[in-house]
């Protein structure tokens, strides 16, 4: 019985968010709105997902770990930046600064290497002036406009996705409470 590569790449992508989803700190992301009524946490994830799925539909030769990694952590800033009072209020623009606390918090809480750093720091370029140094960096960064501009137009943002990740009632049940899915 041959496996449909589909299935394997599901299950690649699903270990790698299992990774990162094993700290507590990771799931914060799900306190803050990022886009519409998406939370940071699903965002992300869905920056990771559709990242990871163009690199396979246009058979791009990419790092996959630091792909999903990098898109995972890219937003990882935990905060309301929609708040009066935010920690960036005195010092920028979130749009520029996110970047850099995002991957200071990454590299804080889990081993970052050089790509999965460009993901993280430049996902913002052009706001951020620097361009992304590796292709990954690229994806990530085109990817994550393209969900931003349809989190703001979608009221319920990915939910075929998550659905889609959640292969079984029980894995249905955890996604459906990590990322408030239902709500």
């Amino acid at each position: 019985m041959k496996i449909k590569n589909r299935v394997v790449e599901d299950l690649v992508f699903k270990s790698y968010l299992e990774e990162i989803m094993r700290k507590k700190k990771y799931l914060k992301m799900n306190r803050y709105i990022q886009h519409g009524n998406t939370t940071c946490l699903l965002h992300s994830i869905a920056v990771a997902y559709f990242s990871y799925r163009l690199c396979k539909f246009l058979k791009l030769k990419v790092r996959e770990k630091e792909l999903i990694r990098g898109a995972l952590l890219h937003d990882y800033f935990l905060y309301d930046w929609h708040a009066k009072y935010r920690p960036t209020k005195d010092i920028g623009l979130h749009g520029r600064i996110h970047p850099t606390i995002a991957l200071f918090n990454a590299r804080r809480d889990y081993e970052v290497n050089q790509i999965e750093a460009d993901i993280i720091k430049k996902h913002m370029f052009p706001l951020t002036f620097t361009p992304p140094k590796y292709k990954e960096s690229i994806i990530v960064c085109l990817v994550d406009k393209f969900c931003g501009i349809y989190e703001v137009f979608s009221k319920k943002a990915y939910f075929e996705m998550a659905e889609h990740l959640a292969d079984t009632k029980k894995n249905r049940r955890i996604i459906a409470k990590r990322i408030n899915l239902y709500n």
